[in-house]
């Protein structure tokens, strides 16, 4: 018995001690929300959620940075993954559910907040009544509208939109079969009406409508429709619905003609060439193969009106194959060499990209590109391409381009991609922080800021830059008895460029050279600084949703030459709980130099608090920490050797 308990024991110390496989990147983004760079925090997390896609709490984090940079849409799908991998948190419904609302998906936000009203929850209550009442209204009004007015397209559509995003899927398909009849040319409905037929499982009926879709004029509407449709090929019943639902289709009714003489079911093949003969009489396409079905079957009185049109037709290359299937000779006039139409080039570049054919893709959107420069929807695909051939340089600017096209959809697909393309390419980015503090102390205001922008090499662990610091206090010279004025602060503009290291397990190392614009004595002094930084958190950080324990760490060795070529090493430390969007916390603070000065040599402890409001457009961050201090040195102070002090502080940063 002792020796079964002994090898479950080993077994589980052996389980524990398994290293996390996903721990190097979360520290990675970790380290990079700390250090406030959002960008490299959400590349860390989505490495780490490639190597544990199945963590809803990396899920989470993910999502509460991509809100910090304004990726909306990404955040609300991340979310959506952790409340797939965790139903029963709520607190990340929540979440979903208002980014869903937020981007105009309403029924989903619906939905959501339904189920957690139903749980006697009053705020998911109030959420739910804010997006159900104006749905209600609005039914309602359409729907005495359309007792006074059946035929009001208008009217069936927005009816439709409306009852859809209340779950009433029934009255929202009646409505969109009504208004597609009502305008056959708004291919879109049939997108509408199939994702509908979707949600209610009449799955024929949803295949129907997006087969319909998938063959069209509108080049949109039919991508989207394939993205939805199973990838077999669609059987011939799956046809015949579509066309009694779409039965001017002729690009549909032409695809099953030919699938029937591909399955030798000529009749058939030739009434649905008829019909598209009869609708379309310039297709000569169809006409050809009309034609010829009649010929080959021996009725050359009916084939050949058919085929004497096509040979007088102006189709030349037609015209020679047409000759060929009869076994005439051929034409000595030889057709002029064109290159591809920009419909074919597309087309084939869009089958390209399905399949995987990057190179081919690419050579077949140029050439499209080539005879239609004004087709935005081909910019799109050409930033696709080169975004999965790993050229984001090339994307970027085909985005760019793609953005300006009059089609929303493909205008904001083109803004999204662009979004999140352009940081990573950028070799410019700017990063600026303010740090504005008063002091009981002191009885003063002292302000910390910098400007910094980075030139982004190959080289990625060093990165030059261009910085511009400023220090002061608004209380100026203290007179101390003995000692005469005495400045608080530096009061000075740092004019420098610098180098500084990729962070590593949270240390950064920089070094920098510049100028000193003092105020006081009024002139321009050399200034070379450089150190060491670490920033270290450990459990609940503030972050939003964080609920539990923290601890962490901030530790700075700096040498300054205007100080005396002096070095100082700082170490802010603080432990406590954080409270959704507060943190309180147990500072613990040191500070000691290599010259021995009595001003750089102290320790400090005391309770203090942060927070910031949830919600708030410009993210700043409070803080209020009561502080008990020490001198460590006093030979030459001229201070009490102990103070107390109050220190009140907001922080707030970008990066551009």
């Amino acid at each position: 018995m002792i020796g079964i308990i002994l090898v479950a024991l080993t077994a589980a110390l052996a389980a524990a001690q398994t290293p996390d496989p996903a721990y190097a990147p979360l520290q990675k983004a970790y380290d990079a929300l700390r250090a406030k760079d959002y960008d490299r925090a959400v590349d860390a997390f989505q490495q780490a959620i490639k190597i544990s896609p199945d963590r809803p709490a990396m899920r989470k984090d993910l999502a509460y940075t991509l809100l910090k940079i304004g990726e909306n849409e990404a955040a609300r799908d991340q979310f959506a993954e952790a409340m797939r991998l965790d139903p029963r948190d709520d607190h990340v419904a929540f979440e979903y559910a208002f980014l869903c609302y937020e981007t105009k998906q309403q029924a989903i936000a619906r939905r959501i907040f339904d189920r957690i009203r139903k749980m006697g929850n009053t705020t998911a209550a109030d959420a739910f009544e804010n997006i159900d009442r104006p749905l209600r209204e609005g039914i309602a009004r359409w729907t005495d509208a359309l007792k006074m007015s059946p035929d009001n397209f208008s009217a069936h559509e927005e009816l439709a939109r409306l009852a859809e995003q209340r779950d009433e899927l029934s009255l929202a398909a009646d409505h969109y079969r009504k208004a597609w009849t009502l305008r056959p040319d708004r291919r879109s409905l049939l997108l509408d009406l199939g994702r509908v037929f979707h949600e209610m499982s009449r799955n024929e009926e949803a295949q129907a409508a997006l087969l319909a879709a998938s063959r069209g004029a509108e080049p949109r509407v039919a991508e989207q429709a394939r993205e939805l449709l199973p990838k077999r090929y669609p059987y011939v019943y799956e046809f015949h619905r579509a066309l009694a639902l779409d039965p001017r289709n002729l690009e549909l009714r032409r695809e099953l003609a030919y699938l029937h003489i591909e399955m030798k079911n000529r009749a058939d093949a030739e009434k649905e060439f008829r019909i598209v003969v009869d609708s379309a009489p310039n297709d000569l396409l169809s006409v050809a193969q009309l034609g010829l079905l009649h010929w080959t079957r021996g009725d050359q009185e009916g084939a050949l009106p058919l085929l004497q049109r096509v040979l007088s037709g102006g189709d030349l290359e037609l015209a020679e194959r047409v000759r060929t299937a009869m076994k005439t000779p051929e034409s000595l006039q030889r057709r002029e060499t064109k290159s591809a139409g920009s419909d074919q080039a597309r087309l084939l570049g869009e089958k390209s990209l399905e399949k995987g054919y990057l190179q081919d893709a690419l050579k077949y959107f140029r050439i499209a590109h080539e005879n239609d420069a004004q087709d935005y929807g081909v910019m799109l695909k050409l930033g696709w391409t080169y975004n999965m051939l790993k050229d984001d340089q090339e994307a970027v600017r085909w985005f760019a381009l793609a953005r300006q096209s009059p089609d929303p959809s493909i205008a904001s697909e083109a803004s999204r991609a662009w979004r999140n393309l352009q940081p990573d390419t950028e070799r410019f980015r700017t990063t600026v922080w303010v740090f504005p503090v008063f002091s009981t102390r002191w009885n003063d205001l002292f302000a910390y800021a910098q400007a910094k922008t980075e030139l982004r090499l190959a080289n990625p662990w060093l990165r030059p830059y261009l910085s511009v610091r400023l220090v002061g206090d608004s209380r100026g010279a203290v007179d101390l008895a003995n000692y005469g004025p005495q400045y608080l602060s530096e009061r000075s503009v740092i004019l420098a460029a610098g180098v500084a290291t990729k962070a590593f397990h949270g240390a950064t190392g920089w070094f920098e050279a510049g100028e000193s614009l003092r105020s006081n004595p009024g002139h321009v002094l050399p200034d070379y600084r450089g150190g060491v930084s670490y920033l270290k958190g450990f459990g609940q950080l503030l972050t939003k949703g964080a609920h539990g324990a923290f601890a962490e760490t901030n530790d700075d060795g700096i040498y300054v030459s205007r100080f005396n070529k002096d070095t100082l090493l700082y170490s802010q430390n603080r432990a406590g709980f954080t409270l959704r969007n507060t943190q309180l916390y147990w500072n613990a603070n040191a500070t000691v130099d290599m010259q021995g000065q009595y001003w750089a040599n102290t320790v400090e402890t005391g309770p203090g608090i942060k927070f910031k409001f949830e919600g708030a457009r410009v993210p700043l961050l409070f803080s209020l920490n009561l502080l008990r201090g020490a001198y460590l040195i006093n030979q030459g102070n001229p201070r009490a050797p102990n103070f107390n002090d109050l220190r009140i502080g907001v922080w707030y940063a970008f990066t551009h």
